[in-house]
């Protein structure tokens, strides 16, 4: 057996394995070259490695499961449509036959890291089957150094192994594909799927269940701190927005998906970054496209010519979900350690489908929560397998698929949090201005930039505003550098009549979709609710 790169790690033995081969914690070059060797992708022209993930090319959210056992039932939110219950001896039976999966294989173990916040941060083992998925577990969590580290421990494991297939009968799966935790063995187990945003998803699931005991918000969003030192938060659903704007030359970026607030200040989860890449502009987003021509970047799904290895960063003959990830300091303004205050601002992104959301919009603490627990965007095109299309979708605290808790849990902190310093929360359209998808226009980047950049440096403070008719929001009549037809959504249609009827359509959405929130919050949050 060959042990390579670390003397000071926990035996992967000792965690019931018994492959023919183990790679501990082998640096970038070595994982690329062993993926190479393996076969398992390409080199670009420029050196960022390529991975085609098959069938699966989003995350696989209805083949999740959770461990129901004695100690964390009760605990578990049941009722979400992302939370299946999974029978402990199922779960007991999957893990031994992936163990025996590995015999006579390689296997690619990594220790790290999930939490900048060393006070707060998990132990994680990630092992795969392919040296490619150890590479991008290596970009997007937080190395362990070892030279500071005498025997690392794992908190948590996960177990990648996409050449299983599951039985449902046997594994209590719905399909070949499960993603499966338990939180008293400590381990998630992935088989079935290629896809690697489910390693990282998987310990933010995990973490979104443990860190709230300790008065932590888990939270999907990105942050970025300007030079006086103000935190600004992106919560919002995958594509909405949260990697782009975070990614801000004139602040410094502390992460763009997963962050943690305690009672210190903000914190990252990650160590790199997991950003959309298709049809990317290398004006608009000059950061994120240097890492796709960048040295150690795991390009996922993207189309290239295999001639001459150049890219086509606009292909969407894949899938449109194609992704980039790399490390932190990749970017060359990032915050290193990823480590911030209290946020002054708060900005919830919403791809809106119909086009009926301003731009941009100031709401009060009330309609913060109303926001924040509908968390309504539009399901972009590949970000979960059958998605081919936008599609309006409410998921709660802009995370749902990776709460296991009630929402009132998150929603409680967050209020308690936001009261406690004085955060100004916004809500943002990066959708649809002019009509609805298909018909009107994506508000453009530049736009979105100047008016949160707006909200940010204070100009919107005490800038004149008007009410939104039914959803009664309030929304800024002028920003430097956005037409004010932009600012108010009903100016932007060709027929204001139909604008009204779209909005109180979704109003009506709303409304039907927060009644399950209604026993958790005050009557002041009911009240803010649209008209319809």
């Amino acid at each position: 057996m060959l042990v390579a790169d670390s003397t000071r790690a926990t035996p992967l033995e000792t965690q019931g394995f018994t492959t023919k081969q183990i790679h501990y914690n082998l640096p970038t070059t070595r994982l690329i070259e062993e993926a190479v060797r393996r076969n398992e992708g390409w080199l670009s022209r420029f050196g960022a490695f390529i991975a085609h993930t098959g069938q699966h090319t989003g995350r696989s959210a209805k083949d999740k499961f959770v461990v129901r056992g004695p100690i964390f039932g009760h605990e578990i939110w049941w009722a979400s449509p992302y939370q299946q219950e999974l029978e402990e001896s199922k779960f007991e039976t999957l893990h031994k036959d992936v163990l025996e999966h590995y015999n006579n294989k390689e296997a690619f173990v990594l220790d790290c890291f999930a939490g900048a916040d060393m006070r707060y941060r998990l132990n994680v083992r990630v092992v795969t089957e392919n040296a490619w998925h150890n590479h991008f577990a290596r970009n997007l969590f937080i190395p362990c150094p070892y030279a500071d580290t005498p025997l690392f421990t794992p908190n948590f494991t996960v177990i990648s192994a996409p050449s299983f297939k599951a039985n449902p009968e046997r594994h209590g799966s719905r399909s070949e594909t499960q993603i499966a935790i338990s939180l008293k063995r400590k381990l998630v187990i992935i088989v079935g799927t290629s896809y690697a945003g489910e390693i990282k998803k998987s310990i933010f699931t995990v973490l979104n269940h443990l860190l709230p005991a300790g008065n932590v918000m888990p939270m999907h969003c990105s942050a970025n701190i300007g030079k006086q030192e103000d935190v600004a938060l992106f919560f919002g659903m995958s594509g909405t927005g949260k990697t782009t704007l975070s990614a801000d030359p004139e602040r410094d970026l502390i992460g763009d998906d997963e962050h943690g607030w305690s009672d210190d200040g903000v914190f990252n989860f990650e160590g790199g970054c997991y950003a959309k890449v298709i049809k990317l502009n290398p004006e608009a987003e000059p950061q994120i496209y240097k890492t796709t021509r960048t040295f150690g970047t795991v390009l996922e799904n993207v189309v290239f010519d295999l001639q001459t290895r150049e890219l086509d960063l606009n292909s969407d003959k894949l899938t449109e979900n194609t992704r980039a990830a790399y490390p932190l300091t990749n970017i060359e303004n990032a915050r290193i350690p990823s480590i911030g205050g209290h946020p002054k601002h708060i900005i919830f992104l919403a791809a809106d489908a119909f086009g009926v959301l301003p731009p941009i919009s100031k709401l009060t603490p009330e309609q913060a929560m109303y926001y924040f627990l509908n968390g309504y965007t539009a399901k972009i095109a590949g970000t979960e397998k059958g998605i081919t299309e936008p599609q309006a979708s409410f998921e709660t605290a802009f995370g749902a698929p990776f709460l296991t808790r009630e929402p009132h849990v998150y929603a409680d902190l967050l209020r308690e949090k936001i009261q406690q310093h004085g955060t100004q929360v916004w809500l943002v359209n990066t959708g649809w201005s002019g009509g609805a998808y298909g018909i009107g226009n994506r508000i453009s980047i530049k736009h979105t930039r100047a008016m949160i950049r707006a909200a940010l440096n204070g100009q919107l403070e005490h800038s004149q505003t008007i009410q939104h008719p039914i959803f009664n929001l309030a929304m800024p009549l002028e920003i430097n550098g956005v037409p004010n037809s932009v600012l108010n959504p009903r100016d932007s249609w060709a027929n204001s009549e139909e604008y009204d009827v779209q909005a109180q359509k979704l109003a009506g959405m709303f409304a039907q979709n927060f009644k399950q929130f209604e026993e958790f919050v005050s009557p002041e949050v009911i009240a803010s609710a649209p008209k319809n």
